[in-house]
């Protein structure tokens, strides 16, 4: 079955940095694009970044744009997020997301930035 797997959140402190990695298994990796999302406390699951089938194009909220960057590695069935200049306001739960059959989702990973 299609399996997500998040890892790598934490406590980091404002203006640090963390790469988050989400291992796919289950599908065929190469042939689907991929998102993360995040949730914090109160508000609504939000898009915060997309990646093509290739990697070629990629799209980002406007919260994030110029200090997160999205990437994967199609050999290791795994997408990335390279998240920098941290703010309290990316403090959230994490999502990895993929559309094969209804859509399918990781089990989440916190991210906590506060100093």
């Amino acid at each position: 079955q299609v399996q997500l797997v998040e890892s790598g959140g934490g406590l980091v402190q404002p203006g640090g940095s963390l790469r988050l990695s989400c291992v796919g298994s289950g599908f065929i990796f190469s042939i689907y694009a991929m998102r993360w999302y995040r949730q914090a406390p109160g508000k609504e699951r939000e898009l915060v970044a997309a990646i093509g089938r290739s990697g070629g194009s990629t799209n980002y909220a406007d919260s994030v744009k110029g200090r997160f960057t999205i990437s994967r590695d199609n050999a290791k069935s795994t997408v990335y997020l390279q998240m920098n200049s941290l703010k309290p306001e990316d403090t959230a739960v994490y999502y990895c997301y993929v559309g094969v059959s209804s859509g399918s989702w990781g089990q989440g990973t916190q991210v906590t930035v506060s100093s």
